[in-house]
């Protein structure tokens, strides 16, 4: 989950370099570090805190011009954060620098093993082994070095390599850790995510599981693990440097909160074509959609919970069975499967550890394998059957927001398409909903357009100690979502719970001292959910609804209120609600002084198990 971003061809200042680097700091946030070769000798600077400090301590170097080096920013796994677990990390004679990205899972074997051999170690952290190992493997060829230590690795990692007794290559290397290589007209890159080398490159090769890249500013090579060469599969890179910008916004958060309009509509103009739906990387046939039977989805986080509303989506207008776990525990499931089901999987990044392991698992058993994924070139992409991607645009704020509500775009959709296949949806339908879905992104402006009144509610509500989320039906998720966003960026403890269960603990909880958001459109469950807040004021619970336009019963039971406009078919609330909940925890976050884009202890793409 850390961020490792590398460099090597014609020299570039050291600022330039930093703000590659803070574009990848939502994967790493609590030190950093940056190691450039210059004149026969390494400049070293680590820091235990945040990229703009680290900056600050470098603002009489920012000018400097390197050919190549290697930066990092880093989240925690082995050891505190602090300048000596920061990477870049040395070897003893301080002529091979690495940065790494992942867990080594026997490092504390290889560390004792190498300390009987003289090794020193500096350092808490499991990627000092690796620069050990390559110094007590270097006879003279730097890629022979890295070859020898990584065969001796357990575990997942992405590397970064380079040295004084070779300033002329930068090595990468990828085994379960995204990588990528940047192509650019005065040098080549590396790193974890695209959004690092946007302004620098037009050309991407994404590394392949247990790739090496050998990097000169003028030529890439790839070799398999095993040795062999690996032809470059160059890809134009879509992105635009602006895409990864604030705009103006305070928070990429908020940035990303607005952007879900615009994100929807582009789904629905690529996928929805004159009344039809079409995939055109979906590969599964008609003959195999009609034969379903069962779809499990499996996803982490905020994806989850979108995969929890196609769940009740495609229950219902499919005609199918669908069961849903968190992939962290999918994949240790004894799953009773045949080869006529499907794995629906769900994820922003695609680089996802644990759902990453449940797709190879359910590919084992002869499972096909549909991934709805935001990122092209994940590996999530390269090792499913099918993909349909969000296309929401880089999402850099951590706590996700415009990815949600894309991932239920396009699972709404891909169920309507299968109900159009097995006949469970009629013609006529299909029609309507499609025609309810092109104009969701006016109703979410309709939302937006409502800031002023959420900040006096979030100001209102930021007083309580804990809060209680409350939904029925489709909008159970959206509980879940909205409690996930509230502890996420606030750290206020936040549940979600179906409001049916309210009587089976969680009243116990409500007083006048802690909040209880009540997700409440105007559908088939109204009327109960009107009784659950009956329940809440006889208990002198603070109640913030979020309610249809118009509406009174809800509203007159209420605190405060969001209100979301009235939708034929509230089976697309979600979409709506899930900007109400968002702009809430945002202004909840804010008037606590809280770091919104990067919270405590989180990562935007958990690569690790």
């Amino acid at each position: 989950m850390c961020g490792i971003l590398g460099y090597i061809g014609k020299e570039r200042a050291l600022g330039t370099f930093l703000d590659g680097l803070s574009r990848l700091e939502y994967r790493g946030y609590d030190s950093c570090g940056v190691v450039g070769i210059k004149e026969g000798n390494f400049f070293l600077k680590k820091h235990p805190g945040k990229i703009h400090e680290l900056r600050s301590g470098l603002k009489d170097f920012l000018e400097e011009r390197f050919p190549i080096g290697i930066f990092h920013t880093r989240w925690a796994t082995h050891g505190r954060p602090s300048q000596a677990n920061a990477h870049p990390h040395l070897d003893c004679k301080s002529q091979i620098a690495i940065v790494h990205n992942g867990i080594i899972e026997n490092y504390l074997a290889l560390k004792d093993a190498l300390i009987k051999e003289g090794h020193k170690f500096v350092s808490e952290t499991d990627t000092e082994v690796v620069v050990h190992l390559i110094e007590k493997f270097y006879n003279g060829s730097l890629k022979d070095a890295v070859y020898k230590a990584i065969k001796k690795l357990h575990g997942s990692f992405s590397l970064g390599v380079i040295s004084l007794k070779d300033p002329t290559r930068l090595i990468a290397v990828r085994k379960g850790s995204p990588l990528i290589v940047g192509l650019g007209k005065d040098g080549n890159f590396i790193a974890s995510d695209i959004p690092a080398i946007l302004p620098f490159a037009k050309e991407v090769v994404y590394l392949k599981d247990e790739e090496v890249a050998v990097i000169r500013s003028d030529k890439v090579e790839i070799f398999h693990f095993k040795g062999s060469s690996v032809k470059l599969e160059i890809e134009r890179i879509r992105i635009k440097p602006q895409d990864a910008e604030k705009k103006g916004f305070e928070h990429f958060m908020l940035k990303e909160i607005h952007e879900q309009p615009e994100a929807l509509k582009r789904i629905f103009s690529l996928y929805v074509k004159r009344n039809t739906i079409e995939f055109p990387y979906l590969n599964l046939d008609e003959k195999y959609v009609k034969s379903l039977k069962k779809i499990f989805i499996t996803a982490c986080g905020t994806a989850y919970h979108a995969g929890y509303v196609a769940k009740y989506f495609l229950e219902k207008y499919c005609d199918l069975d669908i069961e849903i776990d968190t992939s962290s525990e999918f994949r240790y499931r004894t799953l009773n499967v045949t080869k006529n089901d499907l794995l629906l999987t769900i994820s922003q990044s695609g680089e996802t550890a644990d759902t990453l392991a449940a797709v190879r698992d359910m590919e084992r058993h002869g499972v096909k394998v549909l991934s709805i994924c935001n990122v092209e070139g994940s590996t999530l992409t390269k090792e499913s059957d099918g993909i349909i991607f969000t296309h929401a645009g880089p999402e850099i704020g951590v706590a996700s927001t415009k990815a949600y509500t894309a991932q239920i775009m396009v699972l709404v959709l891909l169920a309507l398409y299968i109900g159009k296949i097995r006949k469970t949806i009629a013609e006529k339908d299909l029609k309507v909903m499609l025609r309810e879905l092109s104009v969701l992104p006016e109703h979410q402006k309709e939302i937006l357009a409502k800031i002023n009144e959420v900040k006096k509610i979030a100001k209102e509500f930021s007083k309580f100690g804990c809060f209680l989320f409350l939904a029925r039906g489709i909008n159970y998720p959206s509980a879940l979502e909205g409690a996930l966003k509230l502890k996420e960026i606030s750290y206020i403890p936040a549940e979600g719970y179906p409001a049916g269960e309210m009587k089976h603990g969680p009243i116990a909880l409500i007083d006048e001292y802690r909040g209880v958001v009540c997700v409440a459109p105007k559908d088939f469950l109204y009327e109960k959910m009107i009784s659950n807040m009956q329940e809440i004021k006889a208990r002198k619970g603070k109640i913030l609804a979020i309610v249809n336009c118009g509406d009174t019963q809800a509203s007159r039971l209420s605190d405060a209120v969001i209100h979301c406009p009235q939708l034929k078919n509230n089976d697309f609330s979600p979409m709506l609600v899930a900007v109400g909940l968002q702009l809430f925890a945002y202004y909840v976050a804010k008037n606590l002084g809280c770091e919104i884009d990067q919270p405590r202890n989180l990562a935007k793409s958990v690569t690790v198990e």
